[in-house]
């Protein structure tokens, strides 16, 4: 089988689109999203509304955990004015479907990859919605973080930086944010990504006892998924589009 990886999409729908026809061209059997959305981005209610047509399994993020408030879920709350002025901008464009849509979200999904494998999807971590994996996470943070969860790979997103790393006898792979590769919460053990123009996704391929991984990045028509943000009428403009090729609108932060 191959399974195809989205993660962070943030409210992009044009970045949702082109990765799903990549997806499309590399013959996924089935696709995974690894949370965070809506959030962030011009068009939040279009992407849950693709993402419901797609009939894709989702897991729930920190910034969808922001639009549907639970103690419960503990997602650390917004620290930037910008970031805060966009998840209400967001939550009051969402229908009622939409939000039941996020409620439905698990924490997370356990995907089988045939042979009595698996593969444990979730945002952040098995055990939050905050935790930040890295390439330089210790292997004693790494275990604390995976939460006694048994699987042959584990596939998480919310840092916006593609990963590959073996532990002990696992995987774990981040496959990049779909929607907004120029920003993530950051961390001393994070790269930077800088003028970005693409969108990120991953393939996994089980055939036979074989495991592969692919990180692909695809390119935008940025031009154009910024004219759609320009139309929206989505606040703090300037800053999302600065997330982008170093770019700014003219039209002011809103």
């Amino acid at each position: 089988m191959r399974l195809g990886l989205i993660a962070d999409i943030h409210g992009n729908l044009v970045a949702l689109e082109t990765v799903l026809a990549a997806l499309q061209r590399d013959r996924v059997d089935e696709i995974v999203c690894l949370g965070d959305v809506a959030v962030l981005g011009p068009q939040p209610g279009d992407v849950i509304a693709r993402l419901r047509a797609l009939g894709c399994r989702c897991v729930l993020g920190n910034t969808d955990a922001w639009l549907i408030p639970d103690p419960i879920l503990a997602a650390e709350p917004a620290m930037t004015i910008p970031v805060a002025d966009l998840t209400r901008w967001c939550a009051e464009h969402l229908s009622t479907a939409d939000v039941a849509f996020l409620r439905s979200l698990p924490l997370t999904i356990e995907v089988p990859l045939g042979m009595g494998r698996t593969l444990v999807a979730f945002h952040a971590s098995p055990r939050s919605l905050d935790d930040i994996i890295a390439a330089t996470t210790p292997d004693g943070e790494l275990r604390a973080m995976l939460g006694g969860h048994r699987a042959d790979v584990f596939a998480g997103g919310h840092t916006h930086i593609q990963l590959l790393r073996r532990y002990a006898q696992v995987h774990v792979v981040n496959p990049g944010s779909v929607g907004l590769p120029g920003v993530g919460p950051g961390g001393p053990d994070l790269p930077v990504n800088e003028a970005v123009a693409w969108a990120e996704y991953a393939v996994i391929e089980a055939s036979g006892g074989d495991l592969s991984f692919e990180l692909h990045r695809v390119a935008l028509g940025v031009s154009a998924m910024l004219a759609v943000a320009a139309a929206g009428g989505m606040p703090h403009l300037d800053w999302w589009t600065g997330k982008w090729t170093g770019l700014r609108s003219a039209s002011g932060s809103g």
